[in-house]
């Protein structure tokens, strides 16, 4: 994680246009990796070519030869898709949300594709595409950044890639499947929802969840706002919000639990720690879980211990940083009730009202 952290702040720094020795240095960044990886394979298919026009090869029928003949002139397109789907998977890495717990050496070997400033030919960095025989290809990274090369290969990532699963995985963007689950919990009005799925500046939540007394009357909190004064603010039956809440959460938590690996990027980036949008953007460096984060390689497939506990942390993040504002510090909308008050005269009424109801 320190590593990944490293990486992303050293990128995202102007630090290394202030460095005289880089500035002074010749920085190469051609790898020609398609120049050398084909290079070597020039001989070999004319030697193919050959053995088959001659008919010299191991055997008669010259069907090892053929095929070795057909797996190199296949061989460029799969490098060029094998390259295009690498970029794309190592670019994750530098997306805001991105999580630091992913394997660091991807970062690196992004910023090696990308030719960052520090991660050059230059500097000691080295990619490497490998073209075997039977038609495999594999692409390593290696350089002063790496504890171990980073040896991908391509039949491996078509295999990971047309079962769903991403090399490196993309943090789901909980923020918009926050905003998209309060428009569908059913607790504001149709009215409310405006035409892109959004929620209207004004909206509040339904009368019926609404705290009343007996008599049809809100059941106002009274707060202190100083000087011997003070406002009624509306209160929530929170238990039948939660109610009303809780199938739709659940569904939710489901979708996110079909791609598990989704599922550990929502925690360590945003549900362990409980951290809002507008909290990360106050912060150096996106909050992440710390000591509470899950590790792909070691907690993957989750425990069923590990999907409740997401998804009761789910729900606490939904009800914090995103439900909380809707049922915080609401004023009445009866305009008579919403005036401010002697503070001492309104308790006193209120507990006289709650002897009446009761008949005390």
């Amino acid at each position: 994680m320190l590593k990944n952290l490293v990486i992303k702040q050293f990128n995202d720094s102007n630090a290394i246009a202030y460095n005289k020795e880089f500035l002074m240095q010749n920085s190469n960044y051609e790898f020609k990796i398609l120049d050398n990886a084909y290079q070597p394979t020039v001989k070999l298919y004319a030697q193919l070519k050959m053995s088959i026009k001659n008919n010299t090869c191991s055997e008669p029928n010259c069907l090892a030869e053929k095929e070795m003949l057909r797996n190199l002139e296949k061989a460029p397109a799969i490098s060029v898709d094998f390259i295009q789907n690498i970029i794309s998977e190592l670019g994750v890495t530098e997306e805001s949300n991105y999580d630091v717990n992913n394997d660091y050496r991807y970062a690196v070997a992004n910023s090696i594709m990308t030719a960052k400033p520090g991660f050059s030919k230059t500097d000691g960095y080295l990619v490497e595409l490998y073209i075997d025989e039977d038609g495999a290809q594999t692409l390593m990274f290696d350089g002063p950044m790496f504890e171990d090369p980073l040896v991908i290969n391509n039949a491996a990532l078509n295999s990971l890639l047309s079962s769903d699963t991403s090399l490196v995985v993309s943090t789901p963007d909980i923020n918009k499947d926050m905003l998209d689950l309060l428009t569908k919990v059913g607790i504001f009005d149709a009215q409310d929802v405006l035409e892109d799925g959004t929620l209207s500046a004004g909206a509040m939540i339904k009368e019926e969840f609404i705290l009343k007394n007996p008599d049809g009357s809100y059941d106002y909190e009274i707060i202190d706002i100083g000087n011997g004064k003070g406002r009624n603010i509306l209160r929530f039956d929170l238990d039948k919000i939660e109610r009303k809440v809780d199938p739709f959460i659940n569904a939710e938590v489901s979708g996110l639990l079909s791609s598990e690996q989704d599922a550990v990027a929502a925690w360590n980036v945003y549900i362990a720690q409980a951290t809002s949008e507008e909290e990360d953007d106050q912060m150096v460096q996106d909050a992440n879980a710390g000591s509470k984060a899950w590790s792909y390689e070691k907690d993957l497939p989750l425990s069923q211990d590990n999907k409740i506990l997401f998804e009761n942390k789910y729900k606490i993040y939904f009800m914090k940083n995103y439900l909380k504002q809707f049922i915080t510090n609401k004023f009445p909308t009866v305009k008579e009730d919403a005036a401010v008050f002697d503070l001492a005269e309104a308790k006193q009424a209120k507990a006289q009202k709650f002897i009446d109801d009761n008949n005390l």
